[in-house]
Parts: C-alpha cells; structure tokens; sequence
C-alpha cells in the first residue's frame, strides 16, 4: 500500500504529486495524521513580514523590482 501525501482544501484532498489512479475511483483514507502548522499560524508569518517591510522606511519597492534577477 502506498503513502499518498495531500493537502485538505476547501473539503477535498489534493495530492502533492501525481497518483497513478484511474480517474473517478475510490479510495480509503486511514491513519490521518496531521502535518503543519495551524491555520493561523502561517497567516501570522506573513503578516510579520508585511510589518517589517512597511516599517522598513522604504516606499517604493517597485523601483527595485529588477535587483534579485540574474
């Protein structure tokens, strides 16, 4: 038996790589077990960088938009 690994979003498990399945069959999920962050702790993350790029002083990032490409 084989580990498919997935994400649970908006009701549906969406596997995070391609699963050779023919397409409509049924399958039984056991053992579920939880792996990551809670929800809000990743929208806590997010907003802590937003913070410090607002308090950064610097306005306008759109005028080095072209600093990180090769």
């Amino acid at each position: 038996m084989a580990i498919i690994h997935a994400i649970y979003e908006n009701g549906i498990f969406r596997p995070l790589v391609p699963v050779d399945r023919p397409e409509g069959c049924m399958v039984a999920l056991e053992n579920l077990r939880f792996i990551g962050a809670e929800p809000g702790q990743k929208l806590d993350a997010i907003y802590e960088i937003l913070d410090q790029r607002f308090n950064s002083g610097e306005h306008d990032v759109a005028e080095r938009h072209d600093e990180h490409q090769p």
